[in-house]
């Protein structure tokens, strides 16, 4: 009798380099494909609506690649359980295959499925799709690592990351298709059409990643410890959207790194980054309860601010009157991405300055950007706000004036996203409230109508906080 596979797609949206895929070919006669969407079982952490934006495309480009491979990619609604449970008894399934998520909703619904499917006699059977090691095989002589650089240190020493798998060239359909749902009906897409700035920016999908790899190799890569911190320059890799989903793989990314030659120092550079993403995910596979709570419990007595709503949506909207975090916060809702240097000036700015809490932040990073990876957003956001992981030091208070000089000194990337300073000369559009009265005249700026002033003194906000966090430490 003919063995049928269920592979269950998730966030390994790609055929290449696809564990799951790999061994359901081995084991099974035919495949069927599957994607659920469930994202109540994320709860409290469902797809916000930048990845929902994303999801809908990749999804749509996955069903292009297996068609072409002549098969489908059957769409089902949850709960997950029931779906898989459904299409086995409709198929003949007897095994379910995926690749891993380290999420802790992820994590329990996953188990609790296992026992489910071995239950009505299904085999299931998980694999690792999307990190170069997984969290429990770096772990130190007092547990799982709490710090980035011995972490790293460690991971270099246990070994280099197997070479990717090749893509199967045949998928192997089965002799007939159980009933699935258009991905229309998902209703994936945003009602609000905010997200025609996401379509102009990227393109979700294998064919949009292996651009952006591309495009990273060839003209970016040698040079990326350098210009990787200049917002206005295509020095980044912007991968992360595209990893996140799988659409292609970490170890993918790393030995094309390694391939590329060119300068080893971008190499290093860029391979550390693909490190920070393990790690993050380490730390929430180890402390899940991370994700709503300081890494040092210590802060959950930290007195933030009580939510200041016009201090907060002058923030979300770009218009706290100081360029470089305005700027950042009107690149993430036109394009759903911030430059990584100006990802920490306005979660500084946020957290230390308006000393509001990180998770106001992130929750609205986690709707907004394409690639809202929940272990990094947690990671990136309690960095700065000083009570992760690794920290960043209380006293560090990224100011966003000396930030904007010294990494935009032409204003090139302020002026790009707010272009009510495009006339301002280059010394003073970071501060645009030092400029002389008659050089605002000239520029066509009337501070207050055309462009606000600052919410904040940033030099005493900056003040207020360091004594905040003294006086909290000294508790």
């Amino acid at each position: 009798m003919a063995a049928v596979g269920i592979v269950w797609f998730r966030r390994d949206l790609r055929v290449a380099d696809n564990p799951a895929l790999v061994r359901a070919l081995e084991d099974a006669d035919f495949l069927v494909p599957v994607f659920i969407h469930a994202p109540e079982e994320e709860a409290p952490w469902a797809p916000g609506a930048a990845s929902r934006w994303w999801l809908h495309h990749s999804l749509s480009a996955l069903q292009d690649q297996l068609r072409r491979q002549r098969s489908e990619l059957i769409i089902r609604r949850g709960p997950s359980a029931e779906a898989l449970l459904a299409l086995a008894k409709a198929t003949g399934a007897r095994t379910v295959y995926w690749n891993r998520l380290y999420e802790p909703a992820a994590r329990q619904r996953d188990g609790r499925i296992k026992h489910i499917l071995r239950d009505a006699g299904i085999r299931a059977e998980s694999f690792n799709g999307a990190l170069l090691a997984e969290p429990w095989e770096v772990l130190g002589s007092n547990g799982p690592y709490k710090v980035f650089t011995p972490y790293w240190k460690a991971c270099l020493r246990r070994h280099t990351p197997a070479d990717p798998l090749p893509a199967p060239r045949s998928l192997r359909p089965p002799p007939g298709w159980p009933d699935g749902e258009p991905l229309a009906a998902l209703g994936l897409l945003p009602r609000i059409r905010w997200y025609t700035g996401l379509a102009g920016a990227w393109t979700p999908g294998l064919q949009g990643a292996g651009g952006e790899l591309r495009r990273f190799l060839g003209e970016a890569l040698d040079d990326y410890p350098r210009q990787r911190d200049y917002p206005a320059v295509a020095g980044t890799s912007r991968l992360s959207p595209h990893l996140h989903f799988g659409e292609l793989s970490a170890r993918q990314v790393w030995h094309d790194v390694r391939a590329a030659g060119g300068g080893e120092h971008g190499a290093e550079a860029y391979l550390r980054q693909l490190g920070w993403r393990d790690f993050g995910h380490q730390l929430l596979y180890h402390f899940p309860r991370t994700t709503d709570q300081p890494f040092r419990e210590d802060f959950a007595e930290f007195p933030w601010r009580q939510q200041d709503e016009p201090l907060y949506r002058a923030w979300i909207h770009g218009q706290t009157g100081i360029p470089m975090v305005d700027a950042g916060m009107r690149e993430l809702w036109a394009t759903g991405f911030v430059h990584n240097r100006v990802r920490m000036n306005v979660a500084s700015f946020l957290t230390k300055n308006a000393m509001l809490h990180w998770l106001s932040g992130a929750r609205w990073f986690w709707d907004t950007l394409v690639d809202a990876d929940l272990a990094n957003n947690t990671l990136g956001w309690q960095w700065t706000a000083g009570c992760g992981a690794d920290a960043a030091p209380y006293f560090r208070i990224f100011n966003p004036v000396r930030q904007g000089e010294r990494f935009d000194p032409h204003g090139t990337y302020v002026k790009r996203w707010i272009p009510e300073l495009k006339r301002v000369p280059d010394r003073y559009v970071h501060a645009p409230w030092s400029a002389p009265p008659d050089v605002l005249s000239d520029a066509g700026i009337e501070l207050a109508r055309d462009y606000p002033y600052p919410v904040l003194d940033l030099k005493q906000s900056r003040a207020q906080a360091l004594e905040a966090y003294q006086q909290f430490r000294n508790r």
